[in-house]
């Protein structure tokens, strides 16, 4: 019987084929999934690196312990080793060209590895991108010939030839583990097929639709709904029209510690909620005279986080938020009318990115005297600001629903 590999390489060789099975079961994928294969492709990232560290010792085990000596020469022989040769290449192609790939991507997707240990981008040129994706995209067709290929051979040799050379990969003559370990080969392309998102639910009916955007509509509706809007209300337009003039200046609210601006954002069927932690608001505003509002709100763009670290570590990219060069976002008001008994709207300018666009907001007053609560919200196209402008985002809703929250007491 031919002299078997060593338990080390053994174990290598069939963990590596399981793990290549799974890797060609997702990349399949990937490419069509959008914004709802994120953490998969997060994972994919991950098992490639590992399948790199492992062709490595593998390679490293075999200069430890050399390979059993070849049993077929001629061409037979030599096209055997050829397909050996262009294997290694392979195991080691796949994953760097991978990492090339994320490295010059526009949009700079940072690498954890399993979440936990940052990997840097190579330092390649962006222009190098295409080429890195069309020889990854190659080399996962060449793999998967010459792994055919590879279990032709091996199948020839125990069925035909009856040689016993599939027996050195395998630890010990066991039935139960020739069967076994060409078994997690199907179990790993299985596995990668079976974790793959579902499909993208159909949306709700059209009243549930019309129940969530009803009090945020975008600044068209808002500004052909005003006339409605009076029509409506009669008696608050005449006890608008009666109402005293303000006895003195509007009061100045100072906002309270604990207050919060969210944000969320359909994604393929999923939601994708988060919010900024640190804000500021200067507030000028009668109740009773709403027009006497003057209000303006600063974000902290980079304080955005939807407790997710990959995509935290996005928001500040230029795909989304781009903190970097426009590190802050304003909302700014003057005047603001009434639209029921505690509920009132603003129109405004919204700054994000660089870019002005009006914005209207809702909000309600609860409270009297002095200390008053606040809550609003308001739907925000992301497109007009360049929020969401990558591959990555290509699954996300174009609205965006804003939510704040906040205590504020009369200066």
């Amino acid at each position: 019987m031919p002299q078997r590999y060593s338990l080390a390489a053994i174990t290598l060789h069939w963990a590596i084929a399981a793990l290549l099975a799974f890797q060609i079961a997702v990349g399949w994928a990937l490419g069509s999934l959008g914004a709802r294969g994120f953490a998969l492709f997060q994972l994919h990232k991950s098992i490639g690196i590992t399948v790199l560290l492992l062709t490595l010792l593998r390679i490293g085990v075999r200069w430890w312990k050399p390979r059993p000596a070849k049993l077929e020469g001629g061409w037979q022989g030599a096209l055997a080793s050829g397909v050996h040769v262009g294997l290694y290449a392979f195991m080691l192609g796949a994953p760097l060209t991978g990492w090339a790939l994320v490295s010059t991507a526009k949009v700079k997707v940072p690498t954890l590895f399993f979440g936990v240990i940052p990997l840097p981008h190579l330092p390649l040129p962006m222009a190098s991108h295409g080429l890195a994706e069309g020889g990854h995209s190659l080399l996962a067709w060449i793999g998967i010939a010459l792994v055919a290929l590879h279990v032709a051979g091996a199948l020839r040799h125990h069925v035909m030839m009856r040689d016993g050379l599939i027996w050195r990969m395998v630890p010990g003559r066991s039935t139960a583990l020739l069967l076994g370990l060409p078994a997690l080969i199907l179990v790993g392309f299985l596995l990668g097929r079976a974790i793959l998102p579902g499909a993208v639910p159909e949306a709700p009916a059209a009243p549930a639709a019309n129940a969530v955007e009803a009090p945020v509509e975008d600044n068209a509706v808002e500004a052909a709904g005003n006339a409605s809007d009076n029509a409506a209300a009669p008696a608050a337009n005449d006890t608008a029209a009666v109402a005293e003039e303000p006895a003195g200046p509007p009061p100045a609210w100072t906002v309270q510690p604990g207050g919060r601006i969210g944000f969320a954002v359909g994604n393929s069927g999923e939601t994708i909620s988060g919010n900024f932690s640190k804000w500021t608001a200067k507030i000028v505003m009668d109740p009773d005279h709403p027009e006497s509002a003057d209000i303006k709100v600063t974000i902290d763009m980079a304080s955005a986080s939807v407790g997710d670290a990959y995509k935290d570590s996005m928001l500040p990219g230029d795909e989304f938020f781009g903190s970097a060069a426009h590190p802050t976002a304003t909302f700014v008001a003057k005047g603001a009318e009434k639209t029921g008994a505690n509920g009132y709207r603003a129109h405004g300018t919204l700054t994000l990115k660089g870019v002005a666009k009006p914005q209207a907001i809702r909000f309600t007053l609860s409270g009297s005297g002095t200390s008053r609560k606040v809550s609003g919200s308001a739907s925000v196209a992301r497109l007009p600001f360049g929020v969401g402008n990558g591959d990555s985002s290509t699954g996300l809703d174009p609205k965006v629903m804003v939510t704040f929250s906040f205590d504020a007491k009369a200066q």
